[in-house]
């Protein structure tokens, strides 16, 4: 089985995005998690773009144990001067220079002849070489090139020293099999094509960056570049997930795989979200919130018989716990079923039918049923929870510049026990004399308080999430008084807590 080497160009390629840019100290902490999720070489930026993108290479180099640390470079001596600056104090580095050689950009762009491309390009990989053993080249818009002239470059410039040619799909233009037919083209045309890894960037313009990839990788590519979550130019580039869980999981088709921690996967996901803001639609393959979320009965039944049935990845092998079941109109009673007994009530089967036709009413009017409303539909139609804690008396005194204190008192089981609590506001004080009486070990996991009728004198409802030992509840609490409701919702929570012990 051949290992197809990752090269990562999130912090490159990917930061181009529009409004994606990162910070030095942000570049450096995702090059450390991209180093734990085994990436082979990191393209740590353009060092000539800015100092600021030369200060990020140089601390990566500094910093970051494991991968090849790269910089990309025009085919210019001050560029290849400036990513040699940049990356020489790296234990493992790479130079990636390059230069266009398809008709419209030599004409348009560079308004140069194919033999000054040519050329260039041969003299910029000498000169790189003459740095660092490591050197790639990449012939931009290569799938726009004449293939005959094509070859020719890849040729040159792996005479003159470069262990890797990258064939970029710049512009996103091919389609799988036009590419996977030019690696092939490449592959017998070009005679010291074995002195060189084969290395593919393609782009997302058309949608196909990673099936341009993988097809790629059927003719021959031993190095993929992609990025996390798929940022980059325009519509991005190949998706770094998708690439690696499509040769994990088809390696009978591929016969390859990558030297990627797949569990680290979802955590790198994660990460690049939060630092460039840039959010992964739900329906996104392999991270997308909805990529191991279920709703159909159909599939709920059959993954809760046997989870081969409708995921071809278990979740823990990207860093997830489980799967999701999301209770909706087109769940079936084996799911709510399920789901019931996961929150600790087991109905008889006319109390389910009951409780599922009920469900299904709800289900009609909400998007997506939370737990929260199960329990509240469970609760209120068939159980009496037991009062183990009741609330006697509650005296609340805070101002501007007073000291939030509750005074409670609360009756547990039949003895009376009273207690005096400071907080950061009147809730915290009550919340925190409540839990030291019940001595709850429980974390509250949501807080909130709606109007249920209006004006200044409504009605409000405040809803609590605990959580105590794999067990999650949710409270209730209605009052005039918000700070009275509070404690009332909680009180509850605790209430079904302890009755769920029992």
């Amino acid at each position: 089985m051949r290992i197809i080497k990752i090269f990562d160009t999130t912090l490159r390629d990917g930061e181009q995005s529009p409004g994606a840019s990162m910070n030095v100290a942000e570049k450096l902490q995702v090059a450390k998690q991209l180093a734990r999720l085994g990436v082979d070489i990191i393209e740590a930026g353009f060092a000539i773009a800015s100092p600021g993108d030369f200060e990020a290479i140089k601390t990566i180099g500094n910093e970051v144990e494991g991968p090849v640390i790269c910089s990309l470079a025009r085919a210019k001596e001050e560029d290849i001067k400036r990513a040699w600056e940049a990356i020489k104090e790296a234990p493992r580095k790479r130079i990636h220079t390059f230069h266009s050689t398809s008709d419209i950009h030599l004409k348009h762009q560079f308004r140069v002849s194919r033999e000054e491309a040519l050329k260039r390009s041969v003299e910029m990989v000498r000169l790189a070489k003459s740095f660092v053993d490591d050197v790639e080249f990449s012939p931009m818009d290569a799938t726009r090139t004449d293939v005959v002239y094509l070859c020719e470059v890849v040729e040159a410039v792996i005479e003159a020293g470069a262990l890797t040619v990258n064939i970029p799909d710049t512009v996103g233009y091919s389609i799988p099999s036009e590419f996977g037919a030019m690696i092939k083209t490449i592959r017998e045309r070009v005679k010291n094509i074995d002195k060189a890894v084969i290395a593919v960037h393609c782009h997302n313009d058309l949608g196909l960056a990673t099936s341009n990839s993988l097809s790629a990788v059927l003719n021959g590519a031993g190095q993929i570049e992609c990025t996390i979550n798929g940022i980059g130019e325009r519509a991005g580039n190949c998706s770094m997930e998708e690439v690696v869980m499509a040769l994990r999981t088809r390696r009978d088709i591929f016969n390859a795989d990558t030297n990627i921690k797949t569990e680290e996967i979802m955590r790198s996901s994660r990460l690049v979200t939060k630092i460039t803001g840039m959010y992964v639609q739900p329906n996104k393959a392999i991270v997308g919130a909805n990529a191991f979320a279920h709703e159909s009965g159909i599939h709920q039944d059959g993954l809760l018989k046997e989870k081969s049935t409708y995921e071809i990845i278990r979740p823990e092998t990207i860093g997830l716990h489980k799967t999701k079941f999301v209770l909706g109109k087109h769940s079936g009673r084996h799911a709510f079923r399920t789901r019931l007994n996961e929150l600790g009530y087991t109905l008889n089967d006319n109390e389910l039918n009951s409780a599922f036709e009920r469900f299904k009413r709800l289900a009609d009017l909400k998007k997506e049923i939370y737990d929260e409303d199960l329990e509240f539909l469970i609760t209120e139609e068939f159980t009496t929870v037991p009062e183990t804690y009741s609330l006697v008396d509650l005296n609340i005194s805070s101002g501007m510049n007073q000291k939030p204190t509750a005074v409670i008192k609360l009756k547990v089981n039949e003895e009376l026990i009273e207690k005096t609590e400071h907080g950061d506001g009147p809730v915290d004080a009550v919340f925190k004399a409540i839990a030291f009486i019940t001595n709850t070990k429980s974390n509250l996991l949501k807080y909130e308080v709606k109007a249920i009728t209006g004006g200044t004198d409504a009605l409000g409802e405040v809803v609590v999430s605990l959580e105590e030992d794999s067990n999650s509840v949710s409270g209730h609490g209605n009052d005039t008084d918000i700070i009275i409701a509070s404690a009332k919702a909680y009180i509850n929570a605790l209430n079904k807590l302890s009755a769920r012990k029992k």
